[in-house]
Parts: structure tokens; sequence; C-alpha cells
């Protein structure tokens, strides 16, 4: 069980930090239920979830020592663009991946796409909407989940990569 004042990975919402954690007896439940309360890092609002909900993926947010090794990792990873006629397909294979909240996948899918974007600006194309979509979603996820494991401000992250794959 999460604690107050942990940051936690909640969900397509991304880092939020836990405010406080309550009993409330809801009518016709048997006995009270213990609830989260949430505060995404990077919205506005407050979510209230159940403590063992089994629906929407909850996980620590990666330590700094981890957030360091993935991006030291990043030179090393080979990005294959992923392509599909069928926008359908496209965004099924983009969502697994941001579904599930692994903060390596998501650099991995991030720089896919880039890898993309680039290769078709040099063919002088239009980038496609559902590929830029999926971009700034992974980028949210996984800046928001950096900057949290390292102490940094969202907006930081892309420069503090930069610097640390440079080096």
């Amino acid at each position: 069980m999460f604690q107050v004042g942990d940051i936690v990975i909640y969900g397509m919402t991304g880092a939020c930090q836990i405010t406080n954690i309550t009993a409330k007896n809801l009518a016709g439940a048997d006995g009270n239920r213990l609830y989260y309360t949430l505060k995404p890092l990077y919205q506005q609002c407050i979510i209230h979830i159940p403590v063992n909900n089994d629906k929407i993926l909850m996980r620590p947010v990666v330590s700094r020592d981890e957030a360091e090794r993935l991006i030291a990792l990043i030179p090393s990873i080979q990005a294959e663009p992923y392509y599909s006629k069928a926008a359908r397909d496209l965004a099924a294979h983009y969502s697994e991946t941001i579904r599930a909240c692994n903060c390596g996948d998501l650099i991995e899918l991030t720089m896919s796409i880039y890898a993309k974007k680039v290769e078709i600006q040099e063919q002088k194309r239009k980038f496609g909407a559902v590929d830029e979509r999926f971009l700034h979603q992974a980028e949210d996820l996984l800046f928001g989940e950096l900057a949290a494991a390292l102490g940094i401000s969202r907006e930081e992250v892309p420069a503090y990569i930069a610097a640390k794959v440079e080096a």
C-alpha cells in the first residue's frame, strides 16, 4: 500500500502525489472502503480511487537512479519507425505501449515516432495527426515521470536528456 506523500504513476494521468488515504462507507457496501486522494502533478484536478483498484495501473515513479540509467541507454536505442496505412492499426500499436506506462518503453516509442517524423519531413511529406497525437501523449507521460524522479520541472526534462546524451 502506498503512503501519503508518495509520488505514483496513475494510468494515463501520469505522475500524481498521494495527498490522503481515507475510509468511506458507500451506501449498500459492507463496511468502510479505503480510498487514495491523488493530486496530479501536471493537471488541475483531484482524483479519488479505491486502494484496491485493479482497473487502472498505479505504480511508484521510477527512482532517480533508474531514470539516470534509462537516459544513459538512449544513445544505444535503435528507434525503428512504425508504419501502417490504417490509422486504427497505428493508434492501436501506439496505445498498447502508452497504456503499459513503462518508462523504458515510452523512451523507445517517442524515439521511434520522432525518427518517423524526421524521415517524413526529409521526404517533404506531412507528419500524420495520429503520430503527432501519440508523440505528445508519450512525451507528456515520459517527461512527467522523469521530472518527478529527477526532481526537476517537466519543461527542463528535454534539455536535461540532451545534456546527458551529448556528454
